[in-house]
């Protein structure tokens, strides 16, 4: 148990580093090529941080560990909406650019609704399950909104800041390459480690899926945007959150799914709408205010509402 929390540890250290490479490298590329910090956020940081995700989903839908691979998605999206989220807007209000507010917000409640719509298969409800039909959907959707991001970076353009430090090429790519491997080498004892203390104490897959692994395959989302915001740097920070619960739906899901096909436990259906219950607050905490900003309050209040469900998942496993 020593040797356990002592690695976990270690992966912690490395997922805060590799964090702030992520950042430092990220921004510089951003401002070096004159590309919105949202754009870098919602592709290179969010891609990076959902690393860990597709590894423990790959992993567990080739073993068969369905409820591992609907609990880590459904967890880690849940975690980064409210948890996530919150502690950054807790640190700073978080004001981001309209388009995040009427597009890519959006674009993550539609991602969570489908996923309903298709593990559910309604039209057939013995079924219960996200095939590899639906996982080429989902990746097409993907393969979409890389291509809206593209755009984004030819449309949504930025002056370097002159007082930000810069970096050549190559120091920006190993801050931006070293950061990952920082996250998913991070990540990976993280869930590891964790895992093998829950498992000890007799905690059900689903739980584990929707907390332990959930929030071990978040730290890196965590990280990154914690230190966004201790920078001031809201569209990193809010870009890597939802740009994340994108990723892990369309990419992750749709690859995990096209893999193997996984069966759904309908008793995710209640995490899942959660999930769109958070997602259309936030819309509405941006769309109502005179800015287009998450206010500390409103941070709060997400953090509570997650106690709030926590209590009452942990209080269905007793």
């Amino acid at each position: 148990m020593t040797l356990q929390i002592l690695l976990l540890l270690v992966g912690l250290v490395l997922l805060i580093k590799g964090a702030d490479w992520m950042v430092s490298g990220a921004s510089s590329l951003a401002k070096k090529y004159h590309v919105s910090d949202l754009a870098i956020g919602l592709t290179i940081v969010a891609f990076g941080t959902s690393a860990p995700e597709l590894v423990v989903n790959v992993y567990s839908s080739l073993q068969g560990h369905h409820d591992l691979v609907f609990g880590n998605v459904i967890g880690s999206n849940n975690i980064n909406l409210f948890v996530i989220l919150g502690l950054a807007g807790l640190i700073t209000p978080m004001v981001v650019q309209s388009s995040t507010v009427w597009k890519e917000i959006p674009l993550s409640l539609f991602a969570a609704v489908l996923l309903i719509v298709l593990a559910n298969d309604w039209l057939f409800p013995n079924a219960h399950i996200l095939s590899r039909l639906d996982g080429l959907i989902l990746l097409a959707l993907f393969g979409s909104f890389l291509f809206y991001v593209y755009k984004q970076l030819k449309t949504d353009k930025q002056e370097a800041a002159p007082e930000q430090k810069q970096f050549k090429p190559l120091q920006i790519w190993f801050l931006i390459l070293v950061g990952m491997a920082g996250l998913v080498i991070g990540g990976r004892l993280v869930v590891t480690n964790a895992v093998s203390m829950a498992t000890a104490l007799g905690v059900s897959e689903k739980i584990i899926g929707l907390t332990i692994i959930a929030l071990g395959t978040s730290l890196p989302e965590l990280a990154t945007s914690v230190v966004a915001a201790l920078k001031k740097n809201n569209d990193i920070a809010v870009g890597n959150i939802i740009g994340s619960n994108i990723f892990n739906i369309f990419l992750i899901l749709g690859v995990s799914s096209l893999l193997s096909p996984i069966e759904y436990n309908p008793v995710f259906n209640t995490d899942m709408l959660l999930l769109c219950f958070g997602t259309s607050l936030l819309f509405i905490a941006m769309f109502t205010g005179k800015k287009k900003k998450l206010d500390r309050w409103e941070a709060g209040l997400l953090l509570l509402i997650y106690v709030g469900y926590t209590i009452y998942i942990i209080s269905q496993e007793i």
